[in-house]
């Protein structure tokens, strides 16, 4: 996804709505990868059935917390990396979000200044 430069008008709003949905559509494909991951994860290593391991991964990815008690030590060291990915990704996630709105703040701010030369 290129923005335009500065120096360039400001896009349509179909532009515009087009880039938000690319943006969404993009978080959707991280959150899956990330949830599928997480799954997989708790699936493997803590023994969990995958509806177990779908809520414990969804609750760690949403920001609130293992439910199941964590079996062995392989188990907590993958809950461990398991929390801290996702929160990379829960902030990825918001900044690809954003990313077009910020942008168009920035340029729309940008073509006001120059109009007030």
């Amino acid at each position: 996804m290129i923005y335009e430069n500065k120096k360039e008008p400001l896009v349509s709003k179909k532009i515009f709505r087009s880039r938000i949905m690319y943006a969404v559509y993009i978080d959707l494909v991280l959150l899956s990868v990330s949830l599928l991951l997480g799954v997989m994860g708790y699936h493997y290593f803590n023994n969990l059935s995958y509806i177990d391991a779908f809520m414990n991964a969804s609750m760690i990815l949403g920001g609130m917390g293992p439910v199941d008690p964590l079996i062995n030590n392989s188990a907590k060291i993958f809950a461990g990396m398991y929390a801290l990915y996702s929160g990379i990704a829960f902030l990825t996630s918001f900044a690809i979000l954003m990313a077009p709105v910020y942008h168009r703040f920035l340029h729309k701010f940008h073509l006001e200044e120059k109009d007030e030369e």
